[in-house]
């Protein structure tokens, strides 16, 4: 989970990407990074950190051009404080790329070999955003054949790029002294979605992750970037368009539904405030068949993503919505942080208790997901030390059992808290009285009832079903045992992490 932006415009757009990357912020907290064109050159400033501290007004006044593109990065392969995996990344050949990618590429190990002996190129870091970089490059310079680039072999090259990689990803890309190119992998399973502005001197466009950078910027929404296709603008400010995968069928990831992305965006033509209200009326539903609702006296969201949800259920079971933790905006998404032991030393510095709200009350806590448990377990704790009598758990998802490979940072099953657990059992270790978890088809009907005709969705974290279908027990295996040592995790979740993976060899 990323985000990027690509912006082609016809004024400085180092302001505009800046502003961009401030609206984008929840989606990388990491580092951030931005590249300008000017003629034919590229002006680069990235570096680890948020977006306010990588870029000083010095910095801004280097990155002159009125085209360009910026990523904040949110680790999910390689070291998450290593500096070189701040994005964009740049390749000089052929012609000169920059590019940001949001996503995970399944087969990075398999196009590392190819770049070496067959491609002859060198990959200098862990990312796979770099091997999609070289791969694109590698592309556009065997369709070309050492001529001058055009519309065909733009989009020839991002056709062998979907005939090669594997994997989630959405794609803004520079080619030096040519334009802007934008694509999506032939599940869309990341979102990218891109606007206009019409002015007196032109038109200008804007590629992001999120509809809300469009918004907030004063460009119209036109429409998503379709998966498999590429989009791609000239340094006239035309816009081309191609379908470049032979199979392309839209398989959004629903995680950016139930967590990732900002209520006010709309992905793929859903709002995702309307998504997850209606998360809430089918957790609803089901909650009632568990706990009477004469035993609950409040409904307290988790802040912030489960608020719409948690709304929307109190409503329904007419039980008196209150809000009983207040929020420190200065500390970063727990979620994302790297590591378990900062993730819940943070928990207690970014929320604390309305005490009034639970004194002498049976409690509901709403949260969007569990995914480790670790900020479950505390919330408990603070609701109970503040004074609740009982305290119950309802969550607007699904149990997450299994790793996400396409841009989450949840790849071991050992430090998922469902795994291998009932709802009872996670109840348990989380400390509630009782917990709740939304059905999978719940879920997917919240967002196919506000579009019909979007059916197909990325589930993996919670069926275990992979759209891109070259993911199996040894894949997850392997890039468990990659991260055990990567993450240093302790020698009890090292241990956990091996038995798991053994158990599942002696399965099969």
């Amino acid at each position: 989970m990323c985000g990027i932006l690509g912006v082609v415009a016809t004024t400085a757009v180092n302001q505009l990407l800046y502003d961009g990357l401030m609206v984008l912020q929840h989606r990388g907290q990491d580092a951030a990074g931005i590249v300008t064109a000017e003629s034919d050159a590229f002006h680069m400033h990235k570096g680890p950190g948020l977006v306010r501290d990588v870029f000083r007004t010095r910095n801004m006044r280097a990155l002159p051009g009125q085209m360009g593109i910026a990523h904040c990065r949110y680790p999910t392969a390689g070291s998450a404080f290593d500096a070189a995996l701040s994005q964009p990344f740049y390749v000089n050949s052929p012609f000169g790329i920059v590019l940001g990618h949001n996503g995970n590429l399944t087969n990075t190990e398999q196009l590392k070999e190819e770049m070496y002996r067959l491609d002859l190129r060198h990959i200098n870091t862990t990312s796979d955003s770099e091997v999609l970089l070289n791969t694109l490059a590698h592309e556009l310079q065997s369709s070309a054949k050492g001529c001058h680039l055009n519309l065909d072999t733009i989009f020839s090259a991002v056709a062998a790029v979907h005939r090669r990689c594997r994997g989630a990803y959405a794609v803004v890309a520079m080619i030096a002294g040519h334009g802007m190119l934008a694509f999506r992998d032939p599940f869309g399973i990341r979102p990218l979605v891109f606007g206009i502005n019409e002015t007196t001197a032109g038109p200008e466009y804007l590629f992001a992750s999120e509809s809300v950078a469009l918004d907030t910027l004063g460009f119209r929404v036109l429409r998503d970037v379709a998966p498999g296709e590429a989009i791609f603008i000239d340094l006239e400010h035309r816009l081309h368009q191609r379908q470049c995968a032979s199979r392309a069928v839209l398989s959004p990831c629903i995680f950016e539904f139930v967590y990732l992305a900002r209520p006010d965006s709309v992905i793929d033509g859903v709002s995702v405030y309307e998504a997850r209200l209606r998360m809430g009326e089918h957790l609803a539903d089901k909650l009632v068949r568990y706990i009477p609702v004469e035993e609950i006296d409040v409904v307290i969201p988790i802040p912030d993503s489960s608020r719409p949800s948690a709304m929307q259920l109190a409503e329904r079971i007419a039980v008196p919505y209150r809000e009983g933790f207040v929020k420190n905006r200065y500390i970063g998404r727990t979620f994302i942080m790297p590591g378990q032991a900062t993730r819940k030393r943070s928990v207690r510095q970014k929320l604390n208790t309305v005490a009034q709200e639970f004194r002498g009350k049976r409690v509901l806590l709403v949260d969007d997901s569990i995914v480790r448990g670790t900020t479950s377990r505390e919330i408990v704790e603070m609701a109970r030390a503040a004074g609740a009598l009982k305290v119950y758990f309802a969550s607007a998802s699904p149990p997450v059992r299994y790793p996400n490979v396409y841009g989450i940072d949840m790849p071991t099953r050992a430090e998922l808290i469902a795994t291998g657990r009932s709802a009872e059992d996670i109840a348990r270790e989380i400390g509630a009285d009782a917990l709740v978890y939304q059905d999978l088809d719940e879920l997917r009907a919240s967002i196919s009832e506000l579009r019909p005709d979007l059916h197909c969705f990325d589930t993996s974290c919670f069926d275990g079903s992979y759209v891109t279908g070259d993911v199996d027990e040894d894949y997850l295996a392997a890039l468990e045992l990659a991260r055990d040592g990567r993450h240093g995790l302790s020698r009890e979740s090292r241990w956990a992490s091996k038995q798991l993976q053994l158990n599942l060899l002696t399965a099969k």
